[in-house]
């Protein structure tokens, strides 16, 4: 199982909201609800800024990000703990 997880930093907030927008049979589902996520807050004109994941639910280590102000994506190397554009 994976979960697609939102995170905003709201401002004047302490810690980003987070919304948990949908736990998935596989990757691939996670991933492709967290771009259609992205889109919708692109076209939405926010000036706030958001950062998605794709993770194991409760999982501390995200498998997928992608955030708001940039079109790249990211995996984790778990041997290496970096960040790999894909």
């Amino acid at each position: 199982m994976f979960e697609a997880v939102e995170f905003t930093e709201v401002r004047g907030g302490d810690e980003p909201d987070q919304r948990v927008i949908g736990t998935f049979a596989d990757e691939i589902g996670a991933v492709d609800a967290v771009r259609l996520a992205k889109a919708d807050f692109a076209e939405s004109g926010s000036e706030d800024f958001a950062w998605w994941v794709v993770r194991q639910p409760g999982a501390t280590l995200a498998q997928f990000i992608s955030d708001s102000k940039s079109d790249k994506e990211f995996v984790l190397d778990l041997t290496t703990g970096q960040l790999i554009e894909v």
